[in-house]
C-alpha cells in the first residue's frame, strides 16, 4: 500500500512538474512575443522631384572608414496623443521626400568610375531610402531610457554588422520606425563612408523642420561638392576589406572579451566642476590657454578610464578624438559640407603620468594635439595617406585606447517632427570596441552631457563603482 502511494506521489509530482513547465513555456512564449519587434512592411522613399543622373566622387576624407560599420542611431519619442502610428509614418515620408531634393545623396548607391575611383551615384530609377515599419507593443519608452547596454536596441534599428562598403549594393540610408506601447522608435542606419555626424544631424533637423512645419524647404542646403575640399583622386584595394568580413570571422582563436556600455549622466553642475578642477592648476607659461569643456571631460574619461583597466604606469595609453575639419581647412568649408569633414587626431602617454599628474597634465597633451591638427597637419596627413592608402579599422585606434565621437554640440535633443523633442537618443551597436566612447548634448539641458562608452565588463564593473568618476564625491 505504502509503495503503491509513494509511486503515485512521483506520478502526481512529475506530472505537476509537467504542467508547470508546459505553462512556464508558455509565459517565456507570451513574454518573448511581447517583447519581439515584428517587422511589418517595407518601402522606398525618393526625392520628390526628378534629379536625374548624378555623380559624386568620394574623397580623401570619406575613403578610410569603408571598413567601418553603418553608423546606427536611435531615437525614441512618447506619445503625443495626436495621430496615429500610421499617420505619424505618412507623415515623416512626405517630409523625407522634400529633404531627398537637397539630401539626394542618401537615396543614391556607392559606385565606381572607370578608374575604380569610388564614388556616390544617384539616380532616378535608384529604389531611394528604404523605410522598414515594425511593431513592438510590448516595449515602453521608459524601457529603453535605461543607462546599461545596447542589445534591446538591436531589433530597433537596421544594419547591425554590414560594412559601409556594402552600399555597393544596398541603401545609404536606412530608417525603421517601429510602434512601442506608448510610443515611436526611429533606428538609422546611415553609410559612415558618404557621411559625419554633422552631416548626419543637418539632415535629421531638416527633416524634423519640414515633418514640423517650421519650414517647406531645406532652409539650409547641403554643400555637396566634396572636392573643394580634396580632389585628389585614389584608387582603393578593396580585398582586406571583404577579407576581413569574410574569411577572418571563421577563423578560430580565443574568444574576445565580453564588452559592456553604459551611459552615464553629467549633470551641468558636475561638467562645470570637472572643468574647473582640470582649471585649477595654472598651465605652463607656454601661451597655452584655459581648458575647453570638451577638453576637461575627456581629460576626465581618459584618467578613469585607464584606472579601471589597472594599466601599468609604463603602458601606453592612446586618445583618439574624431574632430570636425570643416574650419580647419584651406579654405574653410560651410558648415553644411555634406560628407566627411573629419580626422583622427591621436595622442598618447604613460598611463603613469596620466594618472599621477593632475588632470591638467593630460588635458594639456589633448589640447596641444587638437591646436596643432591645423590645415598644414590635415594636408600632410592626407598626403601620406594618398600615397600608401589604408582603410582604417578598429584596432588602429591605438593602444589602450579612449577613441571620442560624436559631439555635446548636436542639437539631438531638438529633433522634433511634430510630436515632441525626443525623450532619448543613442548608438546602436554598430562600431563599438573597447574604449569608444560618444558624448551626446545632455537630456537634462543647458551644459550637461551624456557620455556613451564601451569596455570590457571587468573594467566596466570598476568605472561604474567609481565614485569620483561620477562626481559622487
Amino acid at each position: 500500500m505504502f509503495l503503491l502511494l509513494f509511486v503515485a506521489t512521483i506520478f502526481v509530482s512529475q506530472h505537476q512538474i509537467k504542467i508547470i513547465k508546459e505553462m512556464a513555456g508558455v509565459e517565456a512564449g507570451k513574454e518573448e512575443e511581447a517583447t519581439a519587434v515584428r517587422i511589418t512592411g517595407k518601402s522606398h522613399v525618393k526625392p520628390g522631384k526628378l534629379i536625374g543622373r548624378k555623380e559624386c566622387q568620394l574623397v580623401t576624407f570619406d575613403l578610410p572608414y569603408l571598413a567601418f560599420y553603418y553608423n546606427q542611431k536611435l531615437l525614441f519619442y512618447k506619445n503625443d496623443g495626436c495621430g496615429e502610428f500610421e499617420d505619424k509614418v505618412e507623415k515623416l515620408k512626405e517630409g523625407l521626400r522634400v529633404v531627398l531634393e537637397e539630401f539626394y545623396q542618401l537615396g543614391g548607391k556607392l559606385g565606381k568610375d572607370d578608374d575604380e575611383v569610388l564614388r556616390v551615384d544617384y539616380d532616378d530609377d535608384m529604389d531611394g531610402v528604404e523605410v522598414v515599419e515594425a511593431v513592438a507593443e510590448g516595449i515602453t519608452v521608459d524601457e529603453l531610457t535605461g543607462d546599461d547596454g545596447t542589445s534591446s536596441f538591436k531589433e530597433l534599428i537596421p544594419f547591425n554588422g554590414v560594412l559601409n562598403l556594402e552600399g555597393l549594393h544596398r541603401p545609404l540610408l536606412s530608417i525603421q520606425l517601429t510602434k512601442l506601447k506608448d510610443g515611436i522608435a526611429m533606428g538609422c542606419a546611415f553609410n559612415h563612408a558618404v557621411l559625419d555626424g554633422t552631416s548626419t544631424w543637418h539632415f535629421m533637423s531638416s527633416w524634423a523642420q519640414i515633418c514640423n512645419g517650421t519650414s517647406s524647404s531645406v532652409v539650409v542646403p547641403p554643400f555637396l561638392d566634396r572636392t573643394k575640399a580634396r580632389n585628389t583622386r585614389v584608387k582603393l584595394d578593396l580585398s582586406p576589406v571583404v577579407s576581413c568580413n569574410g574569411d577572418d570571422a571563421t577563423k578560430q582563436g580565443p574568444p574576445a572579451p565580453q564588452m559592456r556600455e553604459k551611459l552615464f549622466r553629467f549633470s551641468e553642475a558636475a561638467v562645470d566642476k570637472i572643468k574647473s578642477r582640470a582649471n585649477s592648476t595654472p598651465p605652463p607659461s607656454d601661451g597655452s590657454k584655459p581648458f575647453s569643456t570638451f577638453q576637461s571631460l575627456a581629460v576626465h574619461i581618459w584618467r578613469h578610464v585607464s584606472q579601471a583597466r589597472n594599466l601599468k604606469p609604463e603602458d601606453y595609453t592612446v586618445f583618439t578624438v574624431f574632430a570636425d575639419c570643416r574650419k580647419r581647412v584651406d579654405p574653410p568649408m560651410p558648415d553644411s559640407y555634406f560628407g566627411n569633414l573629419i580626422q583622427a587626431i591621436f595622442t598618447a602617454t604613460a598611463a603613469g603620468l596620466l594618472l599621477e599628474n593632475p588632470p591638467s597634465f593630460g588635458a594639456l597633451v589633448i589640447q596641444k594635439a587638437i591646436e596643432s591638427h591645423d590645415a598644414k597637419a590635415i594636408d600632410e596627413r592626407n598626403k601620406a595617406w594618398e600615397a600608401a592608402p589604408k582603410i582604417f579599422q578598429f584596432k588602429d585606434a591605438g593602444v589602450n585606447c579612449v577613441a571620442v565621437g560624436s559631439s555635446p554640440r548636436f542639437k539631438v535633443y531638438e529633433v522634433d517632427f511634430g510630436w515632441g523633442k525626443p525623450v532619448g537618443v543613442r548608438s546602436g551597436s554598430n562600431n563599438r570596441f573597447d574604449g569608444m566612447v560618444y558624448l551626446y548634448q545632455g537630456k537634462s539641458g543647458g551644459r550637461s552631457i551624456d557620455v556613451e562608452i564601451t569596455m570590457e565588463a571587468q573594467a566596466m564593473e570598476k568605472l561604474e563603482k567609481d565614485k569620483e568618476f561620477l562626481m559622487e564625491v
